[in-house]
């Protein structure tokens, strides 16, 4: 039985949080979606689906204009949907068949930790290990707040420096913590075992990755890129422990793939 059904665009790292800690947990995930431009003509809901030309007309009441990331598209989203979803994002997941929404990425990969904590403490093993894993997702957060405005203003032909700047800034400062807290040998941010502490900041890293095939619009701002060849160098802790975990049987079903694309932007 499905414990949680996601609803995202795709492919997207952050819905990838959950389903890697649902492979450590043994909780089934259910993904829905596609890209970000074919969301448009999906409803959105708990029984989310593309839409056909009958629903559409159909369904016209419902058309809302989307803002972060689809900006200024008519959205299909059902009342059911903005009362589980309040700010009306994607990733969005539910639980107890549609009638519970979580929203986040980082407390949507909570909710399978907790589905799945007898069999795997992802969460740790007690309530101190879980409080330092939620220091780390709370720092994680601010990176992800720089470095979606980043990739977007990236992706829509509007970086400047001074968004540059702050991406910048922010990478530096949450790449130096994760390098300290790996400086005393560990192998996991937490703990003895990987935790979600560490799935989160994988992904957030293999997203930022997409930095790696906008190169062109970097070059005509005059700006260099923040994943530049030598960066490997500057923290290579983290780095190693990026590999470590995208070549994890557990990550690498989605990550692997995904990162080897990413990549071979950066090679060519």
């Amino acid at each position: 039985m499905t414990a949680l059904r996601i609803f995202s665009y795709l492919p997207n790292p952050r819905v990838w949080k959950a389903t890697i800690a649902a492979r450590f947990c043994g909780v089934e995930v259910e993904v829905r979606g596609a890209s970000g431009k074919e969301l448009r003509d999906w409803l959105w809901d708990y029984d989310a689906h593309p839409l056909s030309e009958q629903e559409r007309g159909e369904l016209a009441s419902l058309a809302r204009t989307g803002k972060v990331g689809l900006t200024g598209a008519q959205l299909y989203k059902t009342d059911a949907f903005m009362a589980a979803h309040p700010f009306g994002n994607v990733p969005a997941a539910f639980g107890a068949g549609g009638k519970v929404g979580i929203f986040e990425s980082n407390s949507i990969m909570r909710a399978v930790a907790r589905l799945g904590e007898a069999a795997f403490p992802l969460y740790g093993r007690d309530v101190y290990e879980a409080s330092r894993i939620d220091s780390f997702l709370d720092v994680s957060l601010v990176f992800a707040r720089d470095s979606q405005i980043y990739l977007l203003a990236l992706s829509g032909g509007t970086v400047d420096a001074a968004i540059h700047d702050r991406a910048r800034d922010a990478f530096a400062i949450y790449a130096s913590g994760i390098e300290q807290a790996l400086s005393r040998r560990r192998e996991t941010l937490v703990g003895d075992g990987i935790s979600i502490a560490d799935i989160c900041f994988a992904a957030e890293l293999a997203l930022f990755m997409n930095e790696y095939g906008r190169s062109e619009q970097l070059d005509k701002q005059g700006l260099t890129r923040i994943l530049h060849p030598g960066v490997q160098d500057e923290y290579p802790l983290m780095f190693a422990h990026f590999a470590r975990l995208v070549a994890h049987a557990h990550f690498a079903p989605d990550l692997k793939p995904y990162v080897e694309k990413l990549r071979s932007k950066a090679a060519a």
